[in-house]
């Protein structure tokens, strides 16, 4: 699965445009949680030099969301600049698991796994990244040689006490939670990586800070000029509490239909909505924050729409939000459910995907959550007769169900 690199000379160096250093820095860091350190980065911006910027993902699932687009966002940030981007896609490190965060270890996968899930991260990452700029590589190209030939001398120069002082581990030593050698050795293999592509600068979520560090070690370890590290927040999930997370179930993945996309934007609180503009857009937050909050959630819902699936695309699906919810006009593309007589309203919900469980699909109706061709119903009746309506479930879900006889 290791394709070929976009750049092929690793030390070619050019002189980037002349930019203001100080605007350079301003762009770079908006947002960032951690910059380790400035004055590094300003001495490395301010060299002439190509510098080489990294980001690691680990295919550990099928989707990358806005969480991902976050960090993303700012690596297209160096190309414009003049610096190429290096998207590492983990396929070796995606089978060890990083704990970073974790109060618990992760799930084993497979090789065939992590193939799939990287097929699916590259086609997705390239819809934020330009594939022109960007050099792509695989860490089995390095760290499959390194377990065989460098790994024991590496462990030499590194102590337990340095990789138990991480907060994640020392909460799951404390709370006797099981702490493989495996994810103790992780941070070792993605600082390698730094070393690897001689990487002047290395992005990650703030919950990476810690492996950034060990590449900055490593690198200088290696004789290499130690990298900046660079992290960004968290992006908060549609629950407004957590992080964005597939298995918090609060997040808003990059293949996410247009509309849907859309309607999920919708539903971010006008507070968390500055910080989706700041972490993954260039607009001037200022002028957000002077707006009216729904203009502006519809432009910001426009705008990640229009970057996933076109510009068209988003001004459609902008036109479509409306049209529904604010004049009150139904889709004209209402999904078509087939029932049997005999079932209750909240089994026809669940069949229909406009809740989890029976149970959830009961709370959303005595909720006022569910409306059968536009009135609120608030009974969990069965439909023994042969019967067609359009059902509203919540604010965004419309679908049209047609009861046939048993």
């Amino acid at each position: 699965m290791r394709q070929y690199s976009l750049w092929i000379h690793q030390t070619q160096v050019r002189i980037i445009p002349p930019v203001d250093l100080n605007a350079q820095i301003a762009l770079l860091k908006r947002g960032c949680v951690s910059l380790v350190s400035e004055a590094e980065l300003a001495q490395k911006l301010s060299s002439g030099r190509t510098l080489r910027v990294k980001l690691g993902v680990d295919p550990t699932s099928a989707d990358l969301h806005l969480g991902h687009a976050v960090v993303l966002t700012r690596l297209r940030r160096f190309p414009d600049l003049g610096h190429p981007a290096v998207l590492i896609i983990g396929d070796f490190t995606a089978q060890v698991g990083d704990p970073s965060g974790r109060d618990s270890t992760r799930p084993t996968l497979t090789a065939s796994e992590v193939a799939a899930n990287a097929k699916t991260y590259q086609d997705q990452a390239f819809k934020i990244l330009d594939p022109k700029k960007t050099e792509l590589r695989f860490n089995s190209e390095w760290l499959t040689p390194f377990m065989r030939e460098r790994l024991l001398e590496t462990l030499k120069r590194h102590t337990v006490q340095q990789l138990l002082s991480r907060e994640d581990f020392k909460s799951r030593l404390a709370d006797n939670s099981p702490l493989t050698l495996l994810e103790i050795l992780y941070p070792l293999l993605q600082g390698y990586d730094s070393v690897a592509v001689k990487a002047d600068i290395e992005l990650g979520g703030n919950d990476q800070l810690t492996n950034l560090l060990m590449g900055r070690k490593m690198q200088v370890d290696a004789g290499q000029e130690a990298q900046v590290a660079l992290t960004e927040a968290l992006l908060i999930g549609l629950d407004g509490v957590k992080k964005m997370s597939k298995s918090y179930g609060n997040a808003i993945a990059l293949n996410d239909p247009p509309n849907e996309m859309f309607g999920k934007v919708m539903k971010v609180s006008d507070e968390l909505m500055l910080t989706y503009y700041e972490l993954l857009t260039d607009a001037d937050v200022a002028s957000v924050r002077a707006g009216h909050p729904m203009k502006m959630k519809k432009e910001l819902a426009r705008t990640l729409v229009a970057r996933f699936h076109g510009e068209s695309v988003g001004a459609d699906a902008l036109a479509y939000f409306e049209n529904t919810f604010s004049k009150k006009e139904l889709p004209t593309d209402l999904r078509v459910v087939v029932m049997p007589a005999g079932l209750t309203l909240s089994e026809i919900i669940a069949r229909s995907a406009g809740a989890k469980s029976r149970g959830e699909a009961r709370r959303l109706i005595s909720q006022g959550g569910v409306k059968i061709d536009g009135v609120k119903v608030l009974a969990d009746d069965a439909f023994r007769e042969p019967a067609a309506f359009v059902l509203q479930m919540g604010k965004h879900q419309f679908v049209k169900i047609e009861v046939t006889a048993s």
